[in-house]
């Protein structure tokens, strides 16, 4: 659960940028405040028109599914269909994209991932996917194909999906589609982990944070950093392991973000050691933060 918790972290930093011709979507959403979102994007709807007031309303559903409100995501979809059905490819990808992930999403609980519910997110991505590359909205297609990756069970088809993501996202010449390319290292490193193949894995998490460097956000280095860790403690090299996450204790401390997973790792590392007293601290450590 750690795992998926820290991949559902790194997607969320990227923001899901994706910017729409004449709406500044990037400039709108907030993903941790979805609610003020919602705000931001009902205020431009009342300026907005024609595919930019679909566009709009697209992302309205989607925050609703932020909020595990997926059924107000559905009846919002619902109340622009014909529209988007005659509307621009954009609005159409857009469209297809948020049904699905009112099926299928990082926010859905275990128990709503029914098979027909995934049956019904497949069909939707695909159709987004169809259209994005089509229009050649390459940011729009990686999205499309990441959630495939989410939709299945499988992770040799996750795997597939990821890498067919990260591949356009690296040989794209858009910005929408060159922004996602660390959660797309991340996300394939991920299933490489999930299949026990952890020296790939490995690779791709330290890419991963190579790109994550090259930006601005402090909090999703970290987590990438702790990606690289974990998978050195799979490796048996804990002493790699234990550098980074002590590292990463002193930076989380720094920025005033306690991070409980690290916490957590630092009490396994050193309970494989045989040192009790400090994996006994960095229990309490953990149990200490509220996250």
């Amino acid at each position: 659960m750690r795992l998926v918790r820290r991949l559902v972290a790194l997607v969320m930093a990227l923001g899901w940028m994706i910017p729409a011709g004449a709406v500044d979507l990037d400039g709108m959403w907030d993903f941790s405040r979805p609610e003020l979102s919602e705000q931001r994007f009902r205020a431009a709807l009342a300026h907005a028109e024609g595919d930019d007031a679909l566009i709009l309303q697209t992302q309205i559903a989607r925050s609703y599914g932020l909020r595990k409100e997926f059924d107000a995501a559905r009846a919002q979809l619902l109340a622009i269909a014909p529209a988007a059905a005659h509307a621009g490819i954009e609005v159409q990808a857009r469209y297809h994209l948020e049904l699905g992930r009112s099926w299928v999403s990082a926010t859905h609980p275990q128990e709503a991932l029914t098979p027909q519910a995934r049956e019904q997110a497949k069909k939707a991505y695909l159709q987004a996917l169809e259209l994005a590359k089509d229009a050649r909205l390459d940011g729009l297609a990686v999205d499309a194909m990441h959630m495939l990756a989410m939709v299945e069970t499988d992770p040799s088809e996750q795997l597939r999906w990821n890498r067919m993501a990260l591949g356009l996202c690296q040989s794209s010449s858009q910005a929408a589609a060159r922004h996602w390319e660390a959660s797309m290292l991340n996300n394939t490193a991920y299933t490489l982990f999930q299949l026990e193949r952890y020296e790939e894995a490995l690779e791709l998490f330290k890419q991963a944070v190579t790109v994550r460097e090259k930006g601005f956000d402090a909090s999703a280095t970290r987590a990438a950093w702790w990606m690289v860790a974990r998978t050195e403690r799979a490796l048996k090299h804990p002493d790699q392991a234990l550098a980074i996450q002590l590292r990463l204790e002193d930076e989380n401390d720094a920025a005033g973000d306690p991070d409980p997973d690290v916490f957590e790792e630092l009490q396994i590392l050193y309970r494989e050691q045989g040192d009790l007293p400090r994996s006994d601290y960095y229990a309490a450590r953990k149990r200490s933060v509220k996250h």
